[in-house]
């Protein structure tokens, strides 16, 4: 029925022993970068409720309100407890409030389409659409993906996703993110969460934070090492808030309704009872007003987390299927014997109904059509149980015409990295096309063979784990080529076989053209792949694909790489060969991929796709290594993330080290030049930190403590391993299942007082402080297209800060335009307080320090021919 609260307390104690109450320094490590052993997240509390004045939020917080004033206490549990995994149709769902006809929530995967579930589309990856630099398609494949989300009865998309960053490349997850760079994904993030709400499904921005490898990521048994708890990322507050934060920030900006905290430790606390980052930055600083969901499981405590901020747990069981859970009836249990305030669950009840409110899902919600577990028409409405037979699946179809929008998108987000002699656009009458590569065709096992994605076999389009979606078909490299010269009179060949040396040889000889297809993938750490435990061991491309393309260019002068891969791979050892003519980084581009790289083969589409990250030489140039073995026994493995904001192009800088391509880099079938760069000053009022004091915590409910209130009802029908929020005893200490209940523990200071707060001075709004958003340069700049044909180009705007512990240069704006051949066009850019500022740690804010800052404009973080000096 319910797990024993012996379980639900312990698991308070490790939280209260690694937090030391009785010292609170500035930020969540006082250390420096380089100081970062025996970290801590310092505490904060309470856990700040939703600010009804909140831009963007009133009405929906109203609303919100009202609803949540007519519940009772085990209705508010089972809003904020999930049923459990395989409870219900979606992968994570919570209980209904069938008195007021609500079916509870779904949310679902995933952050590229509709996980689990028929007749949806597969949109370019994250990291893949990061290579446009164009807000429109960033805004444009967040709403489809919303609308697809909402024609199968999703309340919560789960995603997108800006954690991981992307801190080291071979990081398992970072293809589901959008780029290492914090503006680009901020950006990217924010018109991704405005697509997805505006089509009426609440966006959960994922995972928050430091979330950045596979490797124990959660406490457990690994086959090698035994028992790991889970790593800890360990950061200061400068790198915090300058690199990590930033797009998070801008998410919660842009509206998002969620944020899922993640399963790893940061300074030492795990991630979803981490008071500090979710009650003081998140919720405080950041001025978030919607809530925030577990990632599945990685919720470790009862009355800790709900304490530190957690509003929502997923799937609510406390181990898969277990029927225990550290909410549910224990949440009840914590409510009636005091040892939680009523506001508490009143606020996470709240922010979940607002964020509802606020993408209007009263007006959009249709039920539930699909069902995660099975393909079936007919089967188990609870899956796990076997109970509940009927109609599960309507194979509605929502995909609608977002094939077009795929094609454009991901053919828009395609880089030319190398086109020797103008090797590129190829005319579609060559005599003679060879095509080399396992990349190039189809898997033997189909598009959706292996589960989630867990293998790579045939050509890649996305990476593997639960960011993942089906494909309805998969148009391959292959099969668009021939297609293209089918009815052209030439020839097409083709070696799929990667080992084939002896026909790979034989063709490239023939081959007046070669184009060789190759790849590199990656995903979440439940799935191991080729000896890769999600995260990538190396940079190297595989299945031999260097060699391949060895192989082929010693043979055919005239050899076109495409690499899809899940970020930067290692080329330098045939990106200078003169048989290699011209170089292509595709991505994971989703479905339509072999149309999208013809039509840039063949010239339809101009490239105009920019690196989202850097190419280097090797693994070692880009920081520290992922941790891949204990560091510390069966103690959490510590992460020190002492390379501060230096990672990617930042730290490629730092050391003055030259890459392959940089970040930002891409050719086009045109030239561009850059001139007549201007910058005005604008006025704007001095910053001013937020001051005064929070409302006192909303009292919305008065539920009795009178235990027989909450007993098990005589006509339920009990479904097994689901999670309710009911007692089995009227005695507290027989309920609880804890031999020792009724003892006295001690709690944070303050994690129960609902009294009017200081507010946050960096706070003020959400996203952080709204003077901090203030415009206080403009910048414009001349583009002109020197070539015969039409192109796009991406001109970009950098900020040298001028401190010695700042970037070379840092991204602070792009936009992407179309021009005609021989005409010009204007690069305009506003440069914001917040582009220009350092956070201080003393003064925990944003300051404009006193060293010379110099904005730069080009066409990436390499190529900035024009510079000009601000003067404040």
């Amino acid at each position: 029925m319910t797990p024993g609260l012996a379980h639900f307390f312990l698991s308070l104690f490790p939280f209260l022993r690694v937090t030391d109450y009785s010292t609170t320094p500035v930020g969540p490590n006082s250390t420096t970068p380089g100081d970062l052993n025996n970290a801590y997240s310092p505490p904060y509390y309470p856990s700040p409720w939703v600010d009804s004045s909140a831009e963007g939020w009133q009405d929906a917080v109203t609303r919100a309100r009202a609803f949540v004033s007519q519940l009772t206490l085990l209705e508010k549990v089972n809003l904020t407890t999930g049923v459990g995994w395989e409870g219900e149709a979606c992968v994570g769902n919570t209980g209904a409030i069938p008195r007021l006809g609500f079916p509870g929530f779904c949310a679902q995967d995933s952050p590229l389409g509709v996980r689990f579930a028929d007749y949806v589309s597969a949109f370019p990856a994250g990291g893949t659409i990061a290579a446009s630099w164009d807000r429109g398609e960033f805004y444009r494949r967040g709403y489809q993906m919303g609308v697809e989300h909402r024609g199968k009865g999703v309340d919560v998309q789960l995603g997108p996703v800006v954690g991981p960053l992307g801190r080291n490349p071979k990081g398992g997850r970072n293809w589901e993110g959008f780029s290492p760079d914090p503006v680009l994904s901020g950006i990217a993030v924010a018109e991704t969460v405005k697509g997805i709400q505006d089509a009426g499904v609440i966006a959960c921005t994922k995972h928050y934070i430091l979330n950045e490898q596979e490797h124990f990521r959660s406490p457990g048994q690994f086959e090698d090492f035994g028992f790991v708890d889970a790593i800890s990322s360990n950061v200061d507050d400068k790198t915090l808030h300058e690199l990590y934060l930033w797009p998070f920030a801008d998410a919660v900006r842009a509206g998002t309704g969620s944020i899922m905290c993640s399963y790893n430790k940061a300074n030492n606390s795990q991630v979803c009872q981490n008071s500090y980052l979710q009650n003081y930055i998140l919720k405080g600083e950041l001025g978030f007003q919607g809530f925030i969901m577990s990632d599945w499981d990685a919720q470790h405590s009862g009355v800790a987390s709900t304490l530190a901020g957690l509003d929502m747990t997923m799937p609510g069981d406390s181990d898969f299927d277990s029927g225990f859970s550290f909410w549910g009836a224990n949440l009840t249990l914590s409510i009636i014997n005091g040892t939680v305030p009523e506001w508490r669950l009143d606020d996470a009840a709240t922010r979940i109904m607002a964020a509802y409110y606020l993408v209007g899902r009263d007006k959009h919600a249709v039920p539930v059509n699909f069902n995660s577990w099975s393909r079936d028409t007919y089967g188990y409405q609870h899956a796990f149980a076997e109970t509940g037979y009927g109609l599960i699946n309507q194979h509605v179809d929502v995909r609608a015409d977002h094939y077009k929008a795929i094609r454009v998108a991901s053919a828009k987000s395609t880089v030319l990295l190398k086109n020797l002699n103008g090797a590129l656009p190829l005319k579609g009458n060559e005599k003679n096309t060879a095509i080399f590569g396992q990349d190039a065709g189809d898997s033997q096992y189909g598009p959706n063979g292996c589960a989630d994605r867990g293998c790579d076999n045939g050509t890649l389009a996305m990476g593997w784990g639960s960011g993942t979606a089906d494909f309805p078909y998969l148009v391959t490299p292959l099969d668009a080529i021939k297609n293209e010269l089918a009815g052209n009179g030439g020839i097409v060949q083709s070696v799929t076989d990667n080992y084939a040396w002896a026909q790979i040889m034989s063709l490239a000889k023939q081959a007046s053209t070669a184009i060789v297809f190759v790849n590199a993938d990656s995903g979440e750490g439940y799935i191991t792949v080729d000896g890769n435990a999600g995260d990538r061991n190396n940079l190297t491309i595989w299945q031999g694909g260097e060699t391949l393309v060895q192989n082929v260019s010693a043979y055919c002068n005239n050899t076109i790489v495409v690499i899809h891969s899940v970020g930067p791979v290692l080329i330098d050892s045939f990106s200078n060969s003169e048989n290699v003519t011209a170089i292509l980084w595709a991505g994971l581009p989703g479905q339509e991929s072999g149309n999208a790289i013809a039509d840039v083969l063949y010239g339809r589409v101009n490239p105009g796709g920019k690196l989202p990250f850097t190419f280097g030489t090797n693994a070692s140039e880009y920081g520290p290594d992922l941790i891949y073995a204990p560091t510390n026994g069966n103690e959490s493995p510590q992460d020190n993330f002492e390379e501060g904001v230096f990672i990617d192009y930042r730290a490629f800088d730092q050391k003055n080290i030259t890459p392959v391509y940089e970040f930002g880099f891409g050719l086009s079938y045109t030239t561009f030049s850059y001139s007549n760069l201007t910058v005005t000053k604008v006025a704007a009022q001095a910053y001013t930190p937020n001051s005064g004091l929070t409302e006192p915590a909303p009292v919305l409910g008065n539920s009795s403590t009178d235990p027989s209130q909450y007993q098990w009802p005589s006509n339920l029908t009990y479904v097994n391993k689901y999670i309710y929020p009911y007692l089995n005893s009227t005695d507290l200490k027989e309920a609880s299942f804890d031999p020792e209940y009724g003892l006295n523990y001690t709690y944070p200071e303050g994690a129960t007082d609902g009294s009017a707060q200081p507010k946050i001075a960096a706070g003020g709004g959400p996203g952080g402080n709204p003077q901090l958003w203030d415009v206080l340069f403009t910048v414009t700049a001349t583009i002109t297209n020197n070539g015969t044909v039409a192109g796009d180009e991406v001109p970009q705007l950098y900020i040298s800060l001028g401190g010695p512990t700042d970037p070379v240069v840092a991204l602070r704006n792009f936009e992407r335009l179309s021009i005609a051949p021989g005409k010009t066009a204007t690069f305009y850019a506003d440069v914001t307080r917040r582009d220009v500022s350092n956070w201080d740690t003393a003064s925990q804010n944003w300051v404009v320090t006193n060293y010379t800052k110099t904005v730069h404009v080009g066409s990436s973080s390499r190529k900035l021919p024009l510079s000009a000096k601000l003067s404040f």
